[in-house]
């Protein structure tokens, strides 16, 4: 039973080190979609993506080198170029998409690649799966927290009267961050 607690903690303290910075992420989406299910579902793609990339990593070891994923930093670049040259009015009628929530989410996973693929391969299978379930519940907690913060009247208002401008610099500072890192 030590280890069920073992695996308990551990999923817990992966998933709160490599995800703490998509909480602004998911806020900001969620303030910019009136179907939050869009932005709930995005996220689970593209965390089910580093997961089966990470499990990959498990079973066969390493998936690509490092230099590789820090390529995935191209991604939230061009979504932030591309958000940035929309027309201010296009921004303010923006929705989130199910796949630009996944996109931003899987190319924001390297850091969760790395963690879940070293931990997992110094599991065995019960523990993994474990922690899984540890890592997949803890998002459920990350979305429902997310949207609750952007139902805040002060960072309801922050959001929509500056969220649409800063999200491409957000993304394209993700992206440098990801691509030096």
């Amino acid at each position: 039973m030590h280890w069920l607690f073992s695996a308990l903690i551990t999923g817990a303290i992966a998933f709160s080190a490599t995800n703490l910075d998509d909480i602004l992420f998911l806020t900001i989406f969620f303030s910019q979609t009136a179907r939050k299910s869009q932005v709930v579902i995005g996220q689970y793609i593209g965390f089910t993506a580093l997961v089966l990339i990470s499990l990959i990593g498990y079973l066969a070891g390493r998936v690509a080198p490092h230099e590789w994923i820090r390529l995935l930093g191209v991604a939230p670049i061009f979504l932030g170029i591309k958000k940035l040259f929309q027309q201010h009015d296009d921004l303010r009628h923006s929705e989130s998409s199910t796949l630009g929530v996944a996109t931003v989410t899987f190319a924001n996973g390297a850091d969760n690649i790395g963690i879940y693929g070293a931990l997992f391969a110094v599991s065995d299978a019960p523990k993994v799966a474990v922690l899984i379930g540890v890592l997949y519940s803890l998002l459920a907690v990350w979305c429902l927290v997310a949207y609750r913060i952007h139902r805040q009247p002060v960072v309801a208002k922050m959001l929509t009267t500056y969220g649409d401008r800063l999200v491409p610099f957000i993304l394209i500072a993700l992206g440098l961050y990801i691509l030096l890192s």
